[in-house]
């Protein structure tokens, strides 16, 4: 299976976050998953990189031209394969299509889009693949608090809490990643408008 990470590329955040993705990485590889991400090499995009190098997996990187032209990010140096594209809308297209399910660790804005798009696209009825948030260390409790917000003040019809789960767990996001069932619901089940 390939699995899209989506995360953090400062290399100014706390190591506890560093070691929980390479380890992420290292497990992913063992049990058999293929790494697609943005192709950076710090942060928690090089820590999953990397776990997945030690773990013997194969490393997808996509990343546009224009962040290696303006050195706006270190390129994970050891990718089985790197793909250049010419706009972030193209890679993040690329990576969408390169992978069957997504995992979201902590990230900053990038990574926030990142997850609100590919679960838009998902709400939409454009892919059925697993979104897991990878909850390391409690970062992701203030947007699991928002969004229960906006269900309850019905801007989010609550069945897309089904859309996506979020785990402290390792073994149990595994889990659910490869379980990959259809939530069954169409895009008139999720959407309002």
């Amino acid at each position: 299976m390939n699995i899209c990470v989506y995360g953090a590329a400062s290399t100014k955040i706390d190591k506890s976050y560093i070691s929980a993705v390479e380890e992420l990485g290292y497990l992913m590889a063992k049990q058999g998953d293929n790494l697609v991400f943005g192709a950076g090499g710090n942060g928690l995009m090089g820590a999953a990189a990397r776990g997945v190098k030690q773990g013997g997996g194969k490393i997808t990187g996509v990343i546009p031209h224009f962040f290696r032209d303006e050195m706006i990010e270190e390129i994970y140096g050891e990718c089985d394969d790197l793909i250049f594209t010419e706009t972030m809308r193209e890679r993040k297209a690329k990576m969408e299509e390169l992978s069957d399910a997504f995992i979201v660790v902590p990230g900053g804005i990038g990574t926030f889009e990142e997850f609100f798009e590919i679960l838009t696209l998902k709400q939409l009825g454009r892919h059925d693949k697993p979104i897991a948030i990878y909850n390391v260390n409690g970062f992701y409790d203030n947007i699991e608090k928002l969004m229960y917000d906006a269900m309850n003040e019905k801007f989010i019809r609550s069945n897309c809490r089904m859309l996506y789960m979020i785990f402290s767990d390792l073994d149990e996001m595994f889990a659910y990643v490869h379980r990959s069932a259809s939530h069954g619901l169409t895009v008139h089940d999720l959407k309002d408008g």
